[in-house]
């Protein structure tokens, strides 16, 4: 069964050495040669990445969850085809910047357990048609109680689309009054969520003490309880970026699969009701372009991870920005020219050998993170 995936950071000794274990792709690439030490001066790298990007994805994420959520409510109020369908697209543009944002899914949206909250996959069907079966109405109140399997995202999709399996086009006349009613609901929480988790990064990181900085500021001044040091924050950042990386390829994508036409599994899809998968899939690869690169969505070209990199061995990080162009030209290829939805794709022969390429563009990225830029964390001498 495929779950979300937690990162859990591992002491710096403990990285490096399993960064220098054997690896499918790392016959693939070639060691950089580096030097013993080199220095970067990071403040303005980081500022740009928690400002720029960290904090303007959650800023939009809580913007595009109340628009989603007024988008219900007119759904509800005026059950439509075109208000389905506005409900629907609103759906897919908040979906974007949570979909980014896994590339740094640590702080608030951990500690404060919003990631379950929002993204719980899979979804559990059958308790959510149990409940439509037997309550008569629901309340944001109520949502808030019931299990993370039976809110957040994926219910809101399966509400939305349909189960997926032929179209993911439902029609209004498929939508019953108690199942609009349930998807305002839920918009309501997920909204309430999104909105916390902005409010956790900008103006106070802990909902029970008033007296806790906005979360930016313990990246922005490192020395605290949390980040000892700028090291600390670059580590968070690498990590984040290896952790979505790892799990859109090993998990996401390749669980679904399987190891040949025979093994799939379209249970395992994650967004499989909406056909959004590739989109997703996409999106977590642009979270790790934008702190890459230092770039948010119409963002100025400022510093990312790349010059860190690039202040060590410019090759290294001219290469790594090639493959993660490439990771994402992958990953967009799969559809083909019939605009296969992954669901299908994975049992299409052809498809198939474009999700492998998709598969092993991945890997390489990753191999590079682990085994080439996690040990320049112990040589960067700080100015």
């Amino acid at each position: 069964m495929y779950v979300k995936k937690s990162l859990v950071a591992a002491t710096l000794s403990a990285i490096i050495l399993s960064a220098c274990g054997g690896s499918s792709s790392e016959a693939l690439i070639k060691a950089p040669v580096i030097n013993n030490s080199f220095t970067f001066s990071a403040t303005e790298m980081i500022t740009n990445l928690t400002n720029e990007v960290i904090v303007a994805g959650y800023l939009s994420l809580s913007t595009k969850a109340n628009d989603y959520h007024l988008a219900t409510l007119t759904l509800f109020n005026s059950p439509t085809a075109e208000s389905l369908a506005a409900a629907q697209q609103a759906w897919r543009d908040v979906r974007t910047p949570w979909e980014q944002g896994e590339a740094h899914i640590f702080g608030p949206v951990d500690a404060l357990s919003i990631d379950p909250h929002l993204d719980t996959w899979p979804l559990n069907t059958s308790d959510l048609q149990a409940l439509l079966a037997s309550q008569s109405g629901f309340t944001a109140e109520q949502i808030k109680l019931f299990n993370d399997d039976v809110q957040g995202f994926h219910t809101m999709e399966f509400l939305l689309f349909g189960d997926g399996l032929t179209d993911n086009e439902k029609t209004i006349d498929e939508m019953t009054p108690l199942e609009r009613e349930y998807l305002v609901a839920t918009a309501e929480v997920f909204n309430e969520y999104a909105q916390s988790l902005a409010d956790a990064w900008t103006v106070s990181y802990d909902p029970s003490d008033s007296n806790s900085p906005a979360y930016k500021e313990l990246l922005l001044t490192a020395n605290n309880n949390l980040y000892a040091s700028e090291l600390g924050v670059i580590e968070e950042l690498i990590q984040g970026m290896i952790g979505i990386i790892d799990e859109v390829g090993n998990g996401k994508i390749a669980e679904p699969f399987g190891t040949s036409l025979s093994t799939t599994d379209t249970s395992l899809v994650e967004s499989q009701y909406s056909w959004n998968s590739l989109a997703d899939f996409a999106d977590n690869i642009q979270g790790v372009q934008n702190i890459f690169r230092g770039e948010f969505i119409n963002g100025a070209n400022k510093q990312g991870i790349i010059d860190f990199i690039a202040a060590a061995d410019s090759e290294l990080a001219s290469r790594m920005n090639s493959q993660i162009n490439d990771a994402l030209t992958a990953i967009k290829a799969i559809k083909g020219e019939h605009n296969l939805p992954f669901r299908q794709a994975i049992n299409d022969a052809d498809a198939r050998l474009r999700i492998q390429s998709a598969i092993e563009s991945l890997s390489l990225v990753q191999t590079s993170f682990e085994r080439d830029v996690l040990p320049l964390l112990t040589q960067w001498h700080a100015n």
